[in-house]
């Protein structure tokens, strides 16, 4: 049996502790038992940038904020979406995580991370929501657990009404919402229809054609109001 190996570990804000494992040539992201990310199971965050990039269709300058680092999957696929003009910026709460993207993980990445379309900024994604009012063509959120929060319980605003309605605030007109999450929730479903959302609910294995099953809503900002 491979054993695992401790690479790194990372204090969360607000309580816990992140650990990176390596076991063999894969590597893992986990808080306590759970294991938030695997570097084999890319697949319905890879989705989350392809069907938000995909709703961008048309845009040559597209501007979008990307909510949590993680091993740089959803960057990483929404660079090989979005055209050269493109600006993305990455809010990362945890430093460690961004140092991690750079070093074990750098292959991993794949180069996301100096991508000139790219800033990474160590900071918590709902200050740089609350600080727009139009800014956004995109907000890709890989956060935490989705609305089911596991990592942090501060993520959940976010999600919560009035979250939603900074987001729709920091928007373009017709701009895109996407969300990850671990599991369906049809309450926040209806929480984004209410916020004034026009929503489609996808469904994204972690490893492509099979593994875990994830969901991930495209949620559109209409093109008044």
């Amino acid at each position: 049996m491979v054993p695992r190996i401790l690479i790194a570990t990372a204090p969360v804000p607000g309580g816990g502790e992140l650990r990176l494992v390596r076991r063999g040539e894969e590597f893992s992201i986990l808080l306590g038992a759970a294991e938030l990310m695997n570097s084999r199971r890319a697949g319905s965050e890879e989705a989350l940038a392809s069907l938000a990039c995909a709703a961008l269709a048309g845009r040559a300058k597209p501007r979008v904020l990307i909510g949590g680092l993680g091993m740089g999957f959803t960057l990483r696929a929404a660079l090989g979406a979005l055209p050269a003009a493109a600006e993305v910026v990455v809010a990362e709460l945890v430093p460690e995580v961004v140092e991690w993207a750079r070093g074990p993980l750098a292959q991993i990445a794949g180069g996301a991370l100096a991508d000139p379309r790219v800033r990474i900024l160590v900071t918590d994604v709902a200050t740089r929501i609350g600080a727009g009012a139009g800014d956004w063509d995109a907000i890709l959120l890989d956060v935490d657990n989705g609305p089911d929060g596991l990592t942090m319980e501060a993520n959940d605003r976010l999600y919560s009404a009035e979250g939603l309605a900074a987001t729709r605030r920091a928007l373009a007109l017709e701009g895109v919402l996407a969300i990850w999450s671990a599991h369906p929730d049809g309450a926040f479903a209806g929480r984004l229809r209410r916020a004034g959302f026009a929503v489609q609910e996808h469904a994204a294995r972690s490893g492509g054609s099979r593994g875990a099953r994830h969901v991930i809503w495209i949620a559109r900002r209409p093109a008044s109001g």
